[in-house]
């Protein structure tokens, strides 16, 4: 009975491993290269630069520059969901308008 016990643990443990898509998405899609802890800071004019540098630099995206910032922007949010605390949640909103000032596409 020893064995089966055994045998059971070791299932456990390989049953369902956690997949991490929303990481992929970032490294991987074609929206754009991102810098290393761009979303880490609470600044949102360099959170804002920095997505306009990495979407203007990228040879990976599809649409404009300025789509692909804001697209990357918004996902992050999206996936933060509830667990983006609401300083960090402002901080994001924020972000977006200064990507809109920087691509002057203002309203």
């Amino acid at each position: 009975m020893a064995k089966a016990a055994k045998k059971k643990a070791a299932k456990k443990k390989k049953a369902a491993p956690k997949k991490k898509w929303s990481r992929r998405v970032t490294q991987t899609s074609d929206a754009l290269d991102l810098e290393k802890g761009i979303f880490a800071g609470n600044d949102a004019v360099k959170i804002a630069r920095s997505l306009k540098r990495s979407a203007t630099r990228s040879n990976r995206r599809k649409g404009t520059p300025y789509q692909s910032a804001m697209s990357m922007l918004n996902f992050y949010i999206n996936r933060g969901g509830k667990n983006l605390s609401q300083s960090k949640r402002k901080v994001l909103e924020k972000a977006k308008g200064e990507l809109r000032k920087l691509f002057h596409r203002e309203e």
